[in-house]
Formats: structure tokens, C-alpha cells, sequence
């Protein structure tokens, strides 16, 4: 897979104010990147010097090869999505399809072409004679995509176009997305704060924290392998459970010792004495009977979400861990229980 998009030493100040630290992010022909983070942490500014509406303090961007830096955002070859939708109200929806082509002087019939095509694939051909006002959040914002699938652009940026979105629209949206960029084969990078989202939608995430990429790599490895202690608190649910390395006993290698009392094996050697924190998804423990486990916790929360029940319980020393359980096991509020669960579904991260 060749390189598409490629940022070297990007950076943006304003003044004394870091908006993003120089930053080395390449993106690959066809991929769907997602910049992930909390707000300020710098991915929309980072995608917005990509599109060249922003201007960059140092560094420079290179798309299929040739430096774009200072080439204006028309010219880039680059399509954009935003979460207003920025439709024209006065114009019918196959004229706001059209808006970028007759700008880009495309003729008569390279226009009608390109628009229904566009329309088709977002599945709106119905609705070509409407006005936005007449459709619903959802359907603007297919409109919003065609417009800028009408022309073909091999490089799109969507900038959390379903965040003005409910929840139960925004996971169609979702999947209607992934099933656009099948069939467009274009480079997408993508804006959001959501992690299920990115979770959802990437073949890699750029984890982003600080003005700085934190980590990144496909989802899979942001939710098993977190390189980082905010990687793992902001990909999915987490435990942490503090503790320090220390001598198994019996055979096994090395176990981390919890400020509860236990002794956990590691997923793999660690340097005796290493402080550090555990991290373990809620799915991965078992509930087994007391003292049957690496250590017992007291049963202080039971919450029902339908396909599963999340357990909470407090350990002796205070702390807390959350258990997602099968709808079949039923823990009572105050039960003592032991824990347990496979070392390799846990990831050890220092200090």
C-alpha cells in the first residue's frame, strides 16, 4: 500500500499557545484514518492544515508526493465534510451536489453525471428536487457527503460530521460510511471524540492527548495494547489496578503484586520491583468463589445494560474494579467474590 498523505514536522502556534506539537503522521492510499482525542488536543487543527484552511507554524504536508504547504485548499485534490452540514438553502439538493462541480467548471453532462451518480450512492436520488429544509438531520448530512463525492476527491476530511447527530442515527451513519468508502476506495481521515466511533469506523486511529499523537495503530491494537496510561483510560472501559512487580510463586515467572492483597501473573517477564498499573478490560475477569481467585472484592454495584450485567466491587483497599458479567450469573449487592481471568487479555504498563 503506497503512502498517500504524509505530514513532516507539522506544527501550529499561536504566540505563546501550542495547538499541536511537530507531528509526523503518514496516511496510506485507501485507508480510513481517525484522529481520536479529547477536545484541545489537537486533531482538528491538524486536519484543518491538512486542508490548508489553516496555515502551519513549521513543517510541511506532502500529498502523493508533491508538497502541498502552501497550495490553497482548492487546489489540493482534497474533499470536506463538516458537522454543519454547510448546505445552501436556497438551492434544491441536486444543486447543492452540483455547487463543486460547476465551480470546478465540469460540464453539462460531466455534472448530471457525477450528481446522480453521487446521490445514488448515498441513496437520496429520491429527494434530488427537495430543499435542505425539508429533510431530516440525517438526510442533510447524506447530502453534505454526496457533494463532496460528486466530484471524486482522492483524499476526504470529515470533520465529526455525525456529531449533531442522535445516537441510534449516528450508528446507521456510521455504517452507511463504512460502506461509502468501500465503494470510493478514497483516502478518508476523520475527526472524532468518540472513541466507539473510531473503534467502529478506522482501519488505524490516531490517538491524540496534549497537542501530541499519543499512539497509533489499528483499533485492535489501541484497545488490547495501549502503549500509553491514557490510551488505555480513553480506548474502551478499563481497570487499572496499581501494584508492583514481584517473584510468582511456583512457576509462571513473574506476578504483579496489587495493593489488594493478590498476586496476579503477568502476560509476560517483568523487571522485579517495576511499579507500574495492570490494565484489565471489564470483559476479560471471571467470577469464581472466594478465595478462588487472585483476590476477593465485595459486590457494591449491579447495573443492567440488556445483553450483559456490569459488576462493580470493591476491594479490600478501597479501590474498585467493573466486571461485565452474562445475564446468566447473578451476583447480590453485598456478596464477597473472587476474580480471576486469562493473563494474556491484561497489558502491563509502567510507571
Amino acid at each position: 500500500m503506497s503512502s498517500k498523505l504524509e505530514t513532516v514536522g507539522i506544527a501550529k502556534r499561536y504566540g505563546e499557545a501550542v495547538a499541536l506539537e511537530p507531528t509526523d503522521l503518514t496516511v496510506q492510499a485507501g485507508e480510513f484514518l481517525t484522529l481520536l482525542g479529547p477536545s484541545g488536543s489537537g486533531k482538528t487543527t491538524l486536519l484543518q492544515m491538512i486542508s490548508g484552511l489553516v496555515s502551519p507554524s513549521e513543517g510541511r504536508i506532502e500529498i502523493d508526493g508533491r508538497d502541498v504547504t502552501h497550495v490553497e485548499p482548492g487546489k489540493r485534490g482534497i474533499g470536506m465534510v463538516f458537522q454543519s452540514y454547510a448546505l445552501f438553502p436556497h438551492m434544491s439538493v441536486w444543486d447543492n451536489v452540483a455547487y463543486g462541480l460547476r465551480m470546478r467548471r465540469k460540464s453539462r453532462e460531466q455534472t448530471r453525471e457525477a450528481v446522480d451518480g453521487a446521490l445514488a450512492m448515498v441513496r437520496m436520488s429520491e429527494y434530488a428536487k427537495r430543499f435542505p429544509k425539508e429533510l431530516s438531520g440525517g438526510q442533510q448530512q447524506r447530502i453534505a457527503l454526496a457533494r463532496c463525492f460528486a466530484y471524486r476527491p482522492s483524499v476526504i476530511l470529515l470533520d465529526e460530521p455525525l456529531g449533531a447527530l442522535d445516537k441510534k442515527l449516528r450508528e446507521h451513519m456510521q455504517a452507511e460510511i463504512r460502506r461509502l468508502h468501500k465503494e470510493l476506495g478514497a483516502t478518508f481521515v476523520y475527526v472524532t471524540h468518540d472513541q466507539d466511533e473510531a473503534l467502529t469506523l478506522s482501519d488505524r486511529i490516531c490517538l491524540m492527548n496534549h497537542a501530541r499523537i499519543e499512539q497509533v495503530g489499528t483499533p485492535v491494537d489501541l484497545y488490547d495494547r495501549p502503549a500509553t496510561r491514557f490510551a488505555a483510560g480513553f480506548i474502551g472501559h478499563s481497570n487499572l489496578l496499581e501494584g508492583a512487580v514481584g517473584e510468582a510463586r511456583g512457576a509462571g515467572g513473574e506476578a504483579i503484586l496489587l495493593a489488594a492483597g493478590g498476586r496476579v501473573p503477568l502476560p509476560e517477564p517483568a523487571q522485579p520491583g517495576l511499579k507500574g498499573c495492570l490494565l484489565v478490560r471489564p470483559e476479560a475477569p471471571r467470577l469464581v468463589e472466594p478465595k478462588q481467585g487472585y483476590f476477593d472484592g465485595t459486590v457494591s454495584d449491579i447495573v443492567f445494560f440488556g445483553s450483559d450485567t456490569r459488576v462493580q466491587l470493591t476491594l479490600s483497599d478501597g479501590s474498585q474494579i467493573n466486571v461485565r458479567c452474562e445475564r446468566s450469573l447473578k451476583p447480590r449487592l453485598g456478596d464477597t467474590v473472587g476474580l480471576t481471568w486469562d493473563p494474556h487479555r491484561t497489558t502491563l504498563l509502567s510507571a
